[in-house]
């Protein structure tokens, strides 16, 4: 079967938001290129204005899921951030959940606090300090 990552592009504030990512999951990025690392003679966007923005970054997350990311550069700018797309998170545990959403929305803006549903999950939706949305989940077992 085939994996699902994110690829999330910034306007600038890649790098810092990785690191607070990586407070929050924890590990190790798994690569991290800036513009001005390109090879010489290298070319695409953002291999001239760009310099030390961040072209790849990429941070393991769990055991099948890689965050990854840029900035974008600024011949594509502005972006756009939807609000038809989210980051899911299916969490391992309650307290795991309860640990991903105060440390990803610490800053940010909650749109649904972190409680139980009527559909049988621990869950909360929010929109981190970069502008990034997120929902968090833990599926409470089945009672047969």
């Amino acid at each position: 079967m085939s994996i699902l990552n994110h690829y999330i592009h910034f306007e600038g504030t890649c790098e810092e938001a990785f690191h607070f990512y990586k407070s929050v999951f924890g590990g190790e990025f798994q690569s991290m290129m800036r513009y001005n690392e390109l090879p010489p003679g290298a070319q695409g966007p953002g291999s001239g204005d760009d310099g030390n923005s961040i072209m790849h970054i990429s941070l393991p997350i769990g055991n099948h899921s890689v965050l990854m990311g840029s900035d974008l550069p600024t011949s594509y700018r502005p972006g756009t951030r939807g609000d038809l797309h989210y980051i899911f998170i299916d969490a391992e545990s309650k307290a795991e959940a309860a640990r991903l959403y105060q440390g990803l929305s610490a800053g940010g803006q909650v749109l649904m606090p972190l409680d139980d549903t009527f559909w049988g999950s621990y869950y909360g939706m929010f929109t981190d300090r970069y502008g990034v949305r997120w929902m968090v989940s833990y599926a409470y077992p089945q009672q047969a």
